[in-house]
């Protein structure tokens, strides 16, 4: 018994560790994002932007609002392929038909590919949001069958499946429920190949602002989902979301 109160401590101790360290990360965000945002309030739009740059690409922490100050700044700046990229990232969060009609405002497009959102997407979404609850809980509630295995003995077999069952939730969950690498194509005109070769046969000859989703990479090249068939597209002309 001793041995088990002093795993479920260490066990405790390391989720608070761990909890703390997540908790500071995000004091440092806010903070960085209080700034940036009462730059952003004096119109020191620049720096403002510099901030949420920071935020966005060094921390990984952004928020919607964040995305539609940031496309606003980069409009303004005459950026208007970053100011696309913003708002596309915005419409992961909010896929108004609105925001697709700025991109292609700002794109000179009539019509624009890659903004449809399935149910599938949609509950990927979801999952992704709430990816840390569910890992974190899963783990936690593992800990818990796995010491009443043996905290229990004669009752063994009951607390065990349910034990390898949340393994298997947590597993799942931080390995394979992942966001898809997407991209907006930024440069124009563009050329999407069959192959990754500028010698491969063409696809489609495109503007900026359409959107892809990359399967892989291959030197100068990202292999992209166009429509129902794989395609090539070099990586100057893609910005990453």
């Amino acid at each position: 018994m001793p041995n088990l109160r002093r795993i479920f401590l260490v066990f405790l101790s390391a989720f608070s560790l761990l909890y703390s360290h997540q908790a500071d990360s995000q004091t440092t965000g806010k903070t960085n994002l209080i700034t940036a945002d009462s730059l952003f309030g004096e119109k020191k739009y620049k720096e403002a932007l510099e901030g949420y740059e920071t935020l966005l690409y060094e921390e990984d922490a952004y928020s919607p609002a964040m995305l539609l100050k940031m496309g606003f700044i980069s409009e303004g700046l005459g950026d208007y392929g970053k100011a696309s990229l913003y708002l596309s990232k915005y419409y992961d969060y909010n896929p108004n038909p609105e925001v697709i009609d700025k991109i292609k405002s700002l794109t000179g497009q009539s019509s624009l590919e890659g903004y449809q959102v399935s149910d599938q997407d949609r509950f990927l979404r979801l999952l992704l949001e709430y990816k840390t609850i569910i890992s974190g809980t899963a783990a936690l509630l593992m800990l818990v069958f796995l010491i009443l295995v043996f905290v229990i003995p004669k009752k063994r077999t009951v607390f065990y499946y349910p034990s390898l069952l949340f393994l298997v939730i947590a597993f799942v969950s931080n390995n394979f429920i992942n966001k898809p690498d997407t991209g907006i194509i930024t440069g124009g005109p563009v050329l999407i190949m069959d192959s990754p070769s500028a010698a491969g046969n063409l696809v489609r000859r495109v503007e900026a602002g359409h959107r892809v989703t990359i399967t892989s990479s291959k030197d100068m090249w990202y292999q992209v989902q166009w429509g129902n068939k794989e395609a090539y597209i070099r990586k100057a002309d893609i910005s990453k979301i």
